[in-house]
C-alpha cells in the first residue's frame, strides 16, 4: 500500500498514515479500546480476585480468590487458541457456534476487525476475551466454599467452549439470533448466562458444609468494597468500550451506567433500611451489582438518562425482593445453595435489563450503534405502529429463555461429565478445615477458624545417644 498521497496532507505528522498506522486504523479509537479492556480486566483482577476472597469466610479466603485468578489464566489461553473462533468466526450453516480455530496468526491479529470499527483485530480478541473470563469468575460465586478445586479447573475450559461461545455466537456473532436481540454490552451473553449457570452448577456441586451455610461471615468488609470499587469503575469500559470507538454513543453509555448503578444502590439501601432497620454494606453492594447488570444488556448507550434512572429503581428493588423475601420463602432457592447469590445479581437482573432495553431503547440510538434498521425500537418509542415494538419485546423473551435453557442444560452435562472424573465436592475435612486443607495456605496467620492445629513435636534423641543410654531393668 502507498502512502505517499497522504504527504500533502497539512496533518501532524503523528496522524500521518504508515506502515505501522494504515488508514483504516484510528489512534483514538485503538487507545480508547485498549484502555476500556484494562478497565474490563480489572473487574476481574483484581476486582473479583479481592471481592471474593473478602466475602466468604476467612477459612475460604484464598480458595475463592484463587478460582478467580485461575479462571482469568485459563480462559486467556482458551480464548486464543480456539473459543474466540467459536463466539466470533465465521462457519457456514453454523447457527450455533463457529469453527474452533486460533487467533494467533500475526495476520489475524494485526488485520481490521470485522466488525465496523476501525480497531485491529488484536483489540478484538483481547477484549472478548475479557468479558469471557469475568462471565466464568461470576460463575464462580455460586460456588464458593466446597467445589474442588481440580473439579474447577477442568470446568472453566469445558464451560467457555460448550456454553459461553455458543451465547456469544447466537447473539453478538453469526448465529440465529444475530440482529434480533439487543445486547448492547452482555446482559444476556454475560449475566444470565453466569447467574443460570453458576445456579445450576451449584445445584451439582452441592452445599457448604452445613455449619457454613448457617454462619457464613465476611472476613473483610473493607476489603469488600475495594473489591466492588474496581468493580464499578471498571464497568466504564464494559459499557463504554462496547461501541468498539470512542464516539457519542460511548459517551452516553457511561453516564447512563453510572446514573443507573448510583440509583440502584440508593434504592437497595432504602429498602433495607424500611425493613431491617439498618444500612447494609453488603446491601449496597449488592444494588450496585444490579444495577450495574441491569443497564448493560441494551440500555446503556440507547436509552435516555430517565431512562437509566427508572432502570436504577428497578434493579434496586426487583432482585431486593428476589434474594432477600422471595428466597427466604422459597423451598426451590432454598434447596440450592448459591453461595454469593449470582443468580439473583446476575440473572435476574439481566434478564430485567434485556427487557427493559426492549421497552426504552431509542430509535435514534439504536440507528447510531448499529446502523438504520437492524433493530426495532423499543416498545415505548414506537409511536402510532406499534408493531415493530412488540416484535422486538418478543425477541427479548426469546433470547432469554434460549440463554437460560441451553446453560441450565450444558452446564448439568458438564458437571456429570466431570463427575466421573473427580469428585464435583470437597470431601468433609477438607470443608471443615478449609484453605490450609486445600492449598496449605492461610489467608491471615490467625487460628481458630478452620485451620488445622499444628501437631506435638516429639522431642526426637539421636540414635547413638540412645544406644549410650542405660537399659531400664
Amino acid at each position: 500500500m502507498s502512502f505517499e498521497g497522504y504527504q500533502s496532507w497539512s496533518l501532524p505528522s503523528g496522524l500521518v498514515p504508515d506502515e505501522a498506522s494504515p488508514e483504516w486504523l484510528s489512534k483514538g479509537d485503538n487507545a480508547w479500546e485498549l484502555t476500556a479492556t484494562s478497565f474490563v480486566g480489572l473487574q476481574s483482577v483484581p476486582g473479583l480476585v479481592i471481592l471474593y476472597g473478602s466475602m466468604v469466610k476467612k477459612k475460604w479466603a484464598v480458595n475463592s480468590a484463587f478460582m478467580a485468578l485461575y479462571a482469568f489464566a485459563a480462559a486467556l489461553l482458551c480464548w486464543v487458541l480456539w473459543a474466540h473462533q467459536m463466539s466470533f468466526g465465521y462457519y457456514k450453516n453454523g447457527p450455533l457456534v463457529g469453527k474452533p480455530v486460533n487467533s494467533l496468526s500475526n495476520v489475524f491479529l494485526l488485520g481490521p476487525t470485522h466488525v465496523h470499527s476501525m480497531l485491529p483485530n488484536a483489540d478484538y480478541v483481547f477484549y472478548q476475551f475479557a468479558f469471557a473470563a469475568i462471565t466464568v469468575i461470576l460463575l464462580a460465586g455460586s460456588l464458593l466454599g466446597r467445589m474442588n478445586f481440580y473439579a474447577w479447573m477442568i470446568f472453566v475450559p469445558l464451560w467457555l467452549t460448550f456454553s459461553y461461545s455458543v451465547g456469544a455466537f447466537t447473539i453478538w456473532g453469526y448465529g440465529f439470533l444475530q440482529h434480533k436481540i439487543i445486547d448492547y454490552a452482555g446482559g444476556y451473553v454475560i449475566h444470565l448466562s453466569s447467574g443460570v449457570a453458576g445456579f445450576t452448577a451449584a445445584y451439582w456441586v452441592g452445599p457448604r458444609h452445613s455449619h457454613d451455610r448457617q454462619h457464613f461471615p465476611p472476613n473483610n468488609i473493607i476489603q469488600i468494597l475495594g473489591g466492588a470499587g474496581f468493580l464499578w469503575l471498571g464497568w466504564t469500559g464494559f459499557n463504554g468500550g462496547s461501541p468498539l470507538s470512542a464516539g457519542l454513543v460511548t459517551s452516553l453509555a457511561v453516564i447512563n451506567t453510572h446514573i443507573c448503578t448510583a440509583t440502584s444502590i440508593l434504592v437497595w439501601l432504602a429498602l433495607d433500611m424500611a425493613v431491617y432497620k439498618k444500612s447494609s454494606v453488603i446491601g449496597a453492594v449488592q444494588g450496585m451489582i444490579t444495577g450495574l447488570v441491569c443497564i448493560t444488556p441494551g440500555a446503556a448507550g440507547l436509552v435516555d438518562p430517565w431512562a437509566a434512572a427508572l432502570m436504577g429503581v428497578m434493579s434496586g428493588s426487583i432482585p431486593w425482593y428476589t434474594m432477600m423475601i422471595l428466597h427466604r420463602k422459597s423451598a426451590f432457592f432454598q434447596s440450592v445453595d448459591d453461595t454469593l447469590g449470582v443468580f439473583h445479581t446476575h440473572a435476574v437482573a439481566g434478564v430485567l435489563g434485556g427487557l427493559l432495553s426492549g421497552l426504552f431503547a431509542k430509535p435514534k440510538l439504536l440507528n447510531l450503534m448499529y446502523g438504520n434498521g437492524v433493530y426495532g425500537p423499543g416498545l415505548l418509542h414506537s409511536g402510532g405502529h406499534i408493531h415493530p415494538g412488540l416484535k422486538q419485546m418478543a425477541y427479548q423473551f426469546v433470547g432469554a429463555i434460549f440463554i437460560a435453557s441451553w446453560n441450565a442444560v450444558v452446564t448439568s452435562i458438564i458437571c456429570l461429565v466431570i463427575s466421573r472424573i473427580v469428585n464435583l465436592r470437597m470431601d468433609e475435612e477438607a470443608l471443615e478445615v478449609g484453605d490450609d486443607a486445600v492449598h496449605g495456605e492461610e489467608a491471615y496467620a490467625l487460628w481458630g477458624d478452620g485451620e488445622r492445629m499444628p501437631k506435638p513435636r516429639r522431642l526426637r534423641i539421636p540414635l547413638i545417644c540412645r544406644r549410650s543410654m542405660p537399659t531400664p531393668v
